[in-house]
């Protein structure tokens, strides 16, 4: 039975010296180096049996058995036997074995347990044992476990040993507990440096940078310690997520000084430190000294690109590492697929995703926020539903990867499907998550979905919703942002006055850049350019974005003059002055039939700005020269432009051609459009109206037929006006409206009362000349007209009229409200698709540049 239990063919003189010796009727030559010979736990065991049955376990044979156990992995037979053994000094040593072995091979728990077997069994723990303890709870986070342990560590007086306080400072800090660490620390009685760069890691890793780094001064400078590499690489992360790169580049002088600088994780932090703070040429630097590299090396290196927005050096330096062959890690690809991502490049994007799939490596959270980021940027909707169906198939453990948010995917797909103008499906995913769940990020993509690509009422809806809720999610600048833009689109002057309010009782410090730009837009896109002026001269800073949103305010009021001052405060300044801002010049001398100011700053953009005139320039003067009747000036521009003519350019004159009657133009112009396959419904109605103009009806019937024939259908007209109740929407022909009857009695006197002193309406005849129905057929008509009716009844006396309107103003609205304003004690401020109207005092502010 023996022989069978042996090792087969052993061949090895140990293995031989083991089989006599079993078989030999005395133990002369079991001896502690004879037991530590023995290469499987058989064989142990073997030796065990014959000591037992001659009886001669001693204390000392026993102590060799336990090691030799211990080194074969065989646990069990090691604990049984101490169980056996009487609790003395030296055999804690065995049981710091054990606990060491298990804490080593990630059994943490085991560790605990046997821990309190050693105790229960009346062994006295040592300065050895309270390391290796403290560690094991640490890993699994028992805090009680761990108090526990504090506590015995106490009775048994061995917390004045540094080692054992080290440790425990480090428990605490794995646990969380971030005050008990700092007690156990400020209560050592000695101190290391190993002390120093524990309680250093556990502010850095816990969210408190600013302490750690106060703590590292206090070390080196008060204290006098000198820091090690393990120092470098706790304290640099705090430098990096503070921004503190003056303290980050004196490290760096120490390291290079000291040499620490060649400990490849030390070269590591400091890339990724000035990667951090924005300074990529000295994380480059550092990047390409370091002797030894590692993947760590170069994802930072491709994050820190990637963040201060250089995307081409992050693929450029990504590409790099494909032509080294670098094994890449999740960290790598993630920070690709983002860099192609945030360059609008979702198609590159996805490419990279699927070699990184091809590569085996599973993607991670910021991989699929990355790559639907990507999806969302190009309106790949298809592919973003390939990206939702592989997170279902395959979910990530968020807590496993170290974040706790599990939102973080549902929220990118949130914003992928609105981006992809799948409003309804986002909507579904939001309400498909307990309230409770939701943070401020789910909102805020919810809300800003609907602003740039749904409806604004739901967005404000929304936001309004978030008040109302229990689990007191309230909105950051961003959701703030957003429903500004809902304010802007719909012309809701009261609630963006309301959010206003609650940004500034709210932000514990100024209100954010960025918000200060969107309350800037919101009140010129409301009508109210002089609160868009207060805002803009009450900011602390400004940027581009700032000026250019007060210019194009200025621009769509038709105040040319100011729009230009803004300007020259802009160049005054040094602003950096791109394609858009010209751009926005050109249109506020368009509305302000400022031509030969326009034509200026047309034909000085190469010379003096640096910009290349785009169609959109060669359109927006194309509509300069066409308002004011310079027709043929425009048609010649268009000729002698260095690229084709897109449709924008041949619409603008179109338009002119309207204004001014130019049948036979405004055919050329049509034909163009027609062969560009546009089959924009606004150029067809703009034809229709110049033929109508001209009392050319068969020309209008055949250009509604062929709309008819084409499937194009004329965007229906509809206005809104703000009321003291909200703002209220009326659609071409709407009956449905409760007041109804009120609307239309108001309408038609004013409508009387205005003939009476002059207003001649463009259909050609009074509404006296007409019966009932025609007459009610008329005035419905016009969606303007029902929201100005609606307004007189409900705006307090002297208070502004502000109406909305999503197509072009028309000729006999301009006029019917021309008059209008002569005759009620309201301002009437109307906001077509183009541009703001203020009537005042039988006068227009567009000065008939409209």
């Amino acid at each position: 039975m023996i022989r069978r239990l042996l090792i087969p063919n052993a061949a090895a003189k140990s293995h031989q010296s083991i089989k006599v010796c079993l078989f030999s009727t005395s133990l002369p030559e079991i001896t502690p180096p004879f037991i530590h010979k023995c290469k499987t736990i058989s064989q142990v065991k073997l030796i065990h049996q014959k000591l037992l049955s001659f009886r001669i376990l001693t204390l000392n044979i026993t102590s060799h058995l336990i090691s030799t156990y211990i080194s074969l992995g065989c646990s069990s037979s090691a604990v049984s036997l101490l169980c056996r053994f009487p609790p003395s000094d030296s055999g804690v040593y065995h049981w710091n074995s054990l606990i060491r072995f298990h804490g080593e091979n990630g059994r943490a728990s085991e560790c605990i347990s046997l821990f309190r077997l050693m105790h229960s069994l009346s062994w006295t723990p040592d300065n050895y044992t309270f390391p290796f303890v403290f560690k094991a709870c640490g890993e699994i986070s028992s805090v009680i476990c761990g108090v526990s342990a504090h506590g015995l560590s106490l009775v048994t007086g061995f917390m004045s040993n540094v080692f054992v306080g080290n440790a425990l400072v480090a428990m605490y800090y794995r646990c969380g507990s971030l005050g008990d660490a700092r007690k156990v620390f400020d209560e050592m009685s000695v101190w290391d440096v190993v002390s120093w760069n524990s309680i250093i890691e556990s502010y850095a890793k816990l969210g408190k940078p600013k302490v750690a780094l106060e703590l590292f001064s206090k070390m080196t400078n008060e204290f006098g310690f000198r820091p090690d590499h393990i120092t470098f690489v706790n304290v640099l992360p705090p430098c990096a997520s503070i921004g503190a790169h003056s303290l980050g580049k004196q490290l760096h002088g120490f390291a290079t000084t000291s040499e620490i600088i060649q400990n490849m994780f030390v070269g590591n932090c400091l890339v990724d430190m000035y990667a951090k703070c924005g300074m990529m040429d000295e994380a480059n630097t550092v990047f390409s000294n370091m002797s030894v590299k590692d993947v760590v090396s170069w994802n930072a290196m491709v994050a820190g690109f990637s963040q201060i927005g250089r995307f081409d050096d992050a693929v450029r330096l990504f590409e790099k590492m494909q032509e080294e062959k670098i094994n890449m890690d999740v960290v790598t690809w993630s920070a690709a697929i983002s860099g192609y991502a945030q360059r609008g490049l979702g198609y590159e994007a996805l490419g990279v995703c699927r070699q990184m799939l091809s590569s085996g490596i599973k993607p991670n959270e910021v991989t699929l926020i990355s790559v639907l980021s990507g999806c969302a940027s190009v309106g790949a909707l298809m592919h973003g539903k390939e990206i939702h169906c592989y997170a279902i198939k395959y979910p990530i453990d968020l807590r496993k990867n170290g974040h706790g948010d599990d939102n973080m995917v549902i929220n990118q797909l949130m914003d992928m499907y609105a981006k992809c103008k799948k409003v309804d499906v986002a909507r579904a995913m939001f309400d498909s998550l307990p309230p409770k769940d939701r943070d401020v990020v789910s909102w805020t993509v919810m809300i800003g979905g609907y602003s740039q690509h749904g409806d604004a009422n739901k967005a404000l809806k929304l936001f309004s919703k978030m008040f109302e809720q229990d689990y007191q999610t309230r909105p950051n600048a961003f959701t703030i942002s957003c429903a500004l833009v809902a304010c802007a689109s719909l012309a809701a002057l009261r609630i963006g006055k309301q959010i206003h309010a609650y940004a500034l009782r709210n932000q514990q410090n100024a209100v954010p850049l960025f918000v200060s730009n969107c309350l800037i837009d919101m009140y010129a896109k409301c009508g109210d350019i002089g609160d868009a002026r207060l805002v803009f001269d009450n900011m602390m800073d400004r940027n581009e974005v700032s000026w250019t949103s007060l210019m194009t305010g200025y621009g769509m009021h038709g105040y040319g003059k100011e729009a230009l001052g803004i300007f020259d405060e802009m160049r005054r300044i040094g602003f950096k002055l791109d394609g858009v801002t010209l751009l926005v010049v050109l249109y506020a001398c368009s509305h302000s039939g400022m031509i030969d100011q326009g034509m200026e700053y047309f034909n000085r953009m190469k010379t003096d700005f640096g910009v290349c005139p785009g169609p959109e320039h060669y359109a927006c003067l194309v509509d300069l020269l066409g308002r004011v009747g310079r027709l043929n000036a425009a048609l010649h521009l268009i000729e002698e432009m260095p690229m084709e003519p897109p449709p924008v350019v041949w619409v603008a004159l179109l338009s002119c051609c309207r204004i001014h009657g130019e049948v036979e133009l405004g055919e050329y112009a049509a034909k163009k459009i027609t062969e560009l396959a546009s089959n924009n419904d606004g150029s067809y109605t703009l034809l229709s109206n110049l033929y109508a103009n001209a009392s050319r009806w068969k020309d209008v019937a055949r250009i509604r037929s062929l709309m008819r024939h084409k499937g194009i259908k004329k965007r229906p007209g509809c206005s809104w006006v703000e009321g003291a109740k909200g703002t209220t929407t009326f659609f071409v022909g709407d009956k449905t409206h409760p007041y109804t009857q009120e609307i239309y009695e108001v309408l038609s006197d004013y409508m009387q009362r205005i003939k009476d002193i002059g207003y001649v309406p463009e259909t050609g005849f009074a509404l006296h000349d007409v019966d009932d129905e025609e007459k009610d057929d008329l005035l419905f008509e016009h969606s303007e007209k029902l929201a100005l009716a609606y307004g007189i009844l409900t705006t307090p006396q002297g208070a502004a009229i502000r109406i909305t309107k999503n197509l072009r103003v028309c000729g006999d609205c301009h006029t019917a409200f021309t008059y209008m304003s002569r005759i009620i004690d309201h301002e009437i401020i109307l906001r077509d698709s183009s541009r703001f109207h203020h009537f005042k005092n039988g006068l227009c502010s567009c000065k008939g540049f409209w």
